[in-house]
């Protein structure tokens, strides 16, 4: 059974940085589309990277140039490198595993973890 861990989430200033990670057991990262959702409370959810197997990597345009999404195939642990950070990017941050993710940011997130908290002060 697929079961990610995320971590990594806390508080931080405008501006700031944080880096996610989401550690995966049951299965080798190296064969499976993965991405990194978010989700505040009353907003919808909203997917803002994914990377497939092949390693290509795909951002929501609230993110673009400012998230990266990377992977450590040897610790089996994906990351979400989040710079400049905006009040607005304050949820919770989960990551999921599904051949979903290997082209859409909207994919099925049954398989995640219990998400990271976020939260960013202006």
């Amino acid at each position: 059974q697929v079961q990610p861990v995320e971590s990594g989430g806390g508080s931080v200033q405008a501006g700031g940085s944080l880096t996610l990670s989401c550690t995966v057991s049951g299965k080798s990262i190296t064969s499976m589309c993965m991405g990194w959702f978010r989700q505040a409370p009353g907003n919808a959810r909203e997917g803002v990277a994914r990377m497939d197997t092949a390693g290509n990597t795909d951002y929501a345009d609230s993110v673009k140039g400012r998230f990266t999404i990377t992977k450590d195939n040897a610790k089996n642990t994906l990351y979400l490198q989040m710079n400049s950070l905006k009040a607005e990017d304050t949820a919770m941050y989960y990551c999921a595993a599904d051949r979903g993710w290997c082209w859409s940011l909207s994919a099925d997130s049954a398989t995640r973890g219990q998400g990271t908290q976020v939260t960013v002060s202006s």
